[in-house]
């Protein structure tokens, strides 16, 4: 391992660099070797080598890194500058920040094991919190650690406070993926379309696949005009994404591709059995057989913006209901905008979190 300084601010940024065993010869070919920046407080930098510090991992949404929130912005504050106005505001307490580098040739993942796409849970808790906890002086345990993250990251936020509760004491989801049911299906008759346009026939065929929910090729060649780098068109983006869900949710290492998809690539006719596989990692339902790993976190935040595009509210408004009802404390906010530029709700979710895992 090696730390290399890229960008100085009252704190520091630093690059930790992994090899990783766990995702080496992942399904994807992806790097695994991979380098995550790392926020050091100001006081980090200035205590003493006996004084160990809380530590937050921040999961970025889909198609970013961990990068992309370290880099410059204009008129705004990328992470490292907002952390070190709200430490030095007091109006949190110093805390070592990882932003984990989890992007995929799927355009990110939903940071849970995919035999489709890579074990990235087990990355995060089996490789990258020992990493982080060997190369700097943190508070090593699950209730001095959160994570949190916005849309996927979100989501995955979400996931490992109901899976992986005994590595985290905190998490905060900004628009976490929830309500499959509304937030996905309503994408995928523009994304069979765009599939479509790469099927091997002039035309398109009309009867239903003879293996429905598999992939005839058009997903594979899809996937060829993705990495040619070619300049993808918005509904080439969801497409990819929609793909990229279904390799996390519903992998199938012998079927092409090693995932199934629930609907008829030629038809559209809906698949129940493969839609209840989607279904199995919904929050809203998982929540109710995670009971004890979320009474056991210190600290539960939940946002959404009530005009969000991709109707996401409505699931977390659900996913606070169970989470009432189960009585389990959490804190849910709603705020008066979309899903998109939110970065500045971190200002309510960061002094949160790092309270609860002080």
């Amino acid at each position: 391992m090696a730390r290399k300084t890229t960008h100085t601010l009252y704190g520091r940024i630093v690059q930790l660099e992994h090899s990783s065993k766990i995702l080496k010869d992942n399904p994807l070919g992806d790097p695994w070797i991979r380098n995550h920046p790392v926020y050091l407080p100001p006081a980090y930098l200035s205590s003493t080598q006996r004084k160990r510090f809380p530590v937050l991992f921040d999961l970025v949404g889909y198609t970013g890194s961990g990068g992309s929130h370290t880099g410059w912005r204009s008129f705004d504050e990328n992470v490292p500058e907002r952390l070190d106005r709200l430490i030095g505001e007091g109006l949190m307490p110093p805390c070592i920040v990882v932003f984990p580098d989890c992007f995929t040739a799927l355009g990110g993942n939903q940071y849970i094991n995919s035999s489709a796409i890579g074990r990235y849970a087990d990355y995060l808790t089996r490789e990258l919190i020992p990493a982080v906890d060997g190369e700097f002086r943190t508070k090593a345990d699950r209730l001095n650690r959160g994570v949190f993250g916005k849309s996927s990251g979100g989501y995955g936020a979400l996931i490992h406070g109901m899976r992986y509760a005994k590595y985290w004491g905190a998490i905060a989801s900004h628009s976490g993926d929830c309500y499959f049911d509304f937030i996905y299906k309503a994408e995928w008759p523009g994304v069979l379309s765009t599939l479509q346009r790469f099927t091997k026939t002039s035309s398109p065929p009309k009867t239903a696949q003879t293996k429905p929910g598999t992939d005839d090729g058009r997903i594979a060649r899809f996937l060829e005009h993705i990495w040619a780098k070619q300049k993808p068109s918005g509904s080439d983006i969801t497409a990819l994404m929609m793909v990229c869900m279904a390799a996390s949710y519903d992998p199938d290492p012998r079927a092409p591709g090693r995932l199934r998809i629930p609907y008829d690539l030629n038809t559209g006719a809906a698949l129940p059995r493969r839609w209840q596989q989607w279904l199995r990692h919904d929050p809203i339902h998982l929540a109710k057989e995670s009971k004890e790993n979320l009474k056991s976190l210190n600290g539960i935040f939940l946002d959404c913006g009530w005009h969000d595009q991709y109707h996401i509210h409505f699931g977390v408004r659900q996913l606070s209901a169970v989470l009432k009802k189960m009585n389990i404390r959490h804190r849910y906010e709603e705020f008066n905008d979309t899903h998109s530029g939110i970065d500045y709700r971190m200002d309510r979710s960061l002094p949160f979190l790092a309270k609860a895992i002080r």
